[in-house]
C-alpha cells in the first residue's frame, strides 16, 4: 500500500496509482516514477507492524513515521461485548449448523430406513457417526478455551 498526505488529508492507495495529487502538485504517469521520485512527491509505503488478523484486530488511524519515512497503522486489539460464554455458545452453534448441513445430505438414507426398513450403507452410518463425534469434540475444545480471543481464533476442522 502507498499513501500521500495532501493538505492534512492522508489518501491511501492499494498500490501506486496512475496519477495522484500531493502538496507538490499533480503527478501523472506515477506508475513510471522511481521510488525516490514518489517519495519526493510525498508518496510513501504504508506499514502495518505485527501480524494483523481482522478477526482480533482493528487498525488504528494512519500516521506518518518521519524516522522510518513510512505511513503506519497500528494494531488495536478488538474487544467484544459478548461474554466468553456467549462467544463459545455462538461458535458451537455455528459448527453444529455446519454439521447439520452435512448430515442433511444423507438424511434420506435414514428416512428410507424408517419408511421401509432399507438398510443404511455402512459407510454412510460411519460418516454420520464421525460427524456427531467430531461435533462433540469441537464443542469440548471450544468449552475448554479460557479467553475470548482464543474462541474467536478457533478454526473448525474440515468436515
Amino acid at each position: 500500500m502507498k499513501a500521500v498526505n495532501n493538505n492534512g488529508k492522508i489518501k491511501v492507495y492499494a498500490s501506486v496509482p496512475n496519477s495522484f495529487q500531493s502538496p507538490t502538485g499533480v503527478h501523472m504517469n506515477a506508475l513510471k516514477m522511481s521510488q525516490i521520485e514518489l517519495e519526493n512527491a510525498g508518496m510513501f509505503d504504508v506499514v502495518i507492524e505485527g501480524e494483523y488478523d481482522e478477526r482480533i484486530h482493528n487498525l488504528g488511524e494512519i500516521y506518518f513515521d518521519s524516522q522510518q519515512r513510512v505511513y503506519k497503522k497500528d494494531l488495536v486489539d478488538k474487544t467484544w461485548a459478548e461474554s466468553l460464554q456467549e462467544l463459545k455458545k455462538q461458535k458451537i452453534k455455528h459448527f453444529k449448523s455446519l454439521v447439520n448441513i452435512k448430515l442433511t445430505e444423507t438424511d434420506w438414507y435414514v428416512v428410507r430406513k424408517a419408511d421401509n426398513n432399507t438398510a443404511v450403507p455402512s459407510d454412510i452410518e460411519t460418516t454420520r457417526s464421525n460427524l456427531r463425534t467430531q461435533s462433540t469434540t469441537v464443542e469440548d475444545e471450544i468449552n475448554a478455551l479460557t479467553e475470548k480471543k482464543e474462541v474467536v481464533l478457533y478454526d473448525f476442522p474440515n468436515i
